[in-house]
C-alpha cells in the first residue's frame, strides 16, 4: 500500500546501530534540506539535556538556525511542495490498493503543517530578533570564547537557573521556527520514502552506475559498520560514481579500500 509505505520511516529500518547511513544531495534544494534538518535536530536534542552547558548549545545552535533561515528563507518553496504532495495524495482516494486511514492520516499531517505554515508572517524568527537581550549573547557567542559569565552577567544568571525554567524558555524562543521543522520532517520523510534500497558490491572498493538523465535528488548509501571504509560519492545526470576509502584523521589524501565492499543504494525524489 503506497500511502502506508510513505508514512511509516521505512527509510529508518536500516538504522539500528549497526549501519551508517549516508546521503548524498544533487541540487541545491535538497542540501538546504539537509542542512536545515542537521540544525533543528542539533537545538532540539540539547534543548531536552538537564546542563546548562548543553543548553547554551542549544541557543547558539538557534541562532545559528536564525542566520540560516534568514538566507534562505524556505517557506514559500515549503508551502509549494506540502500541496503538490497533498495533491498527490488525494489522487490517490477510492484506490482499492491504498489505505483510506493512512491516506487521511498523511493528508491531515500535510494540512496542519501547511496550515502553521502559512500562519507566519514576515521574517522568520523576527520576534527573536527583536529581542535585545538575546541579540546581546549572540553578538557576544560569536567572538571567541564569547558570551562568558563577565561579557553577560543577567546571561550568566539564566544558566544558573534550574534547568527546567531555562528549557521552557529555549522552547518557547524556538516555538516561532517549529513549524518549519514540522513541514520540513513531512517534505524529507517523502523523499526518502519514494526509493528502495538495493544491495551491491563495489569491486576493489569502486562502484559505478549510468542514471540516464534521470531526475533523481539525492542518493543513499548503507554500511555495515564493520566495513571500516567511508563512501566518496560524485553524480551528475549521467551518471554516479562511490569510491569506499579508508578513513584517516592525519591525511588529506584519501586511499580506496581495496576489497570488495558489500553496500545498498537507494535514489530518492519527491514525485
Amino acid at each position: 500500500m503506497v500511502c502506508v509505505r510513505l508514512f511509516q520511516n521505512t527509510y529508518n529500518l536500516l538504522d539500528n546501530g549497526n549501519v551508517i547511513i549516508y546521503e548524498f544531495p544533487f541540487n541545491e534544494r535538497v542540501r538546504t534540506l539537509l542542512r536545515l534538518e542537521s540544525l533543528f535536530d542539533k537545538v532540539v536534542y540539547f534543548t531536552r539535556a538537564e546542563g546548562a552547558l548543553e543548553h547554551h548549545t542549544a541557543l547558539n545552535g538557534m541562532f545559528e538556525l536564525l542566520d540560516f533561515i534568514g538566507r534562505a528563507d524556505p517557506k514559500a518553496d515549503m508551502l509549494q511542495e506540502l500541496e503538490r504532495q497533498r495533491q498527490i495524495l488525494l489522487s490517490f482516494r477510492n484506490n482499492p490498493d491504498v489505505s483510506e486511514i493512512a491516506l487521511d492520516y498523511s493528508l491531515g499531517e500535510i494540512k496542519q503543517a501547511h496550515a502553521a505554515l502559512h500562519l507566519l508572517h514576515g521574517k522568520f524568527g523576527q520576534s527573536l530578533r527583536n529581542n535585545d537581550w538575546l541579540m546581546s549573547i549572540k553578538h557576544k557567542a560569536t567572538l571567541p570564547g564569547g558570551a562568558s559569565g563577565f561579557d553577560v552577567p543577567s546571561y550568566h544568571y539564566w544558566l544558573k537557573q534550574p534547568s527546567q525554567a531555562r528549557r521552557a524558555a529555549l522552547e518557547q524562543w524556538q516555538a516561532e521556527v517549529m513549524p518549519i521543522r514540522n513541514a520540513l520532517g513531512i517534505i524529507l520523510r517523502l523523499l526518502r520514502g519514494h526509493s528502495e534500497m538495493r544491495s551491491l558490491i563495489a569491486q576493489n572498493g569502486q562502484y559505478e552506475q549510468n542514471l540516464s538523465g534521470s531526475s533523481f535528488q539525492m542518493a543513499r548509501v548503507a554500511l555495515e559498520k564493520e566495513w571500516q571504509v567511508i563512501p566518496e560519492i560524485s553524480a551528475n545526470r549521467h551518471v554516479l560514481r562511490i569510491r569506499f576509502v579508508l578513513p584517516s584523521e592525519t591525511e588529506t589524501k584519501s586511499h580506496c579500500a581495496d576489497a570488495d565492499v558489500p553496500f545498498k543504494l537507494s535514489f530518492c525524489s519527491l514525485v
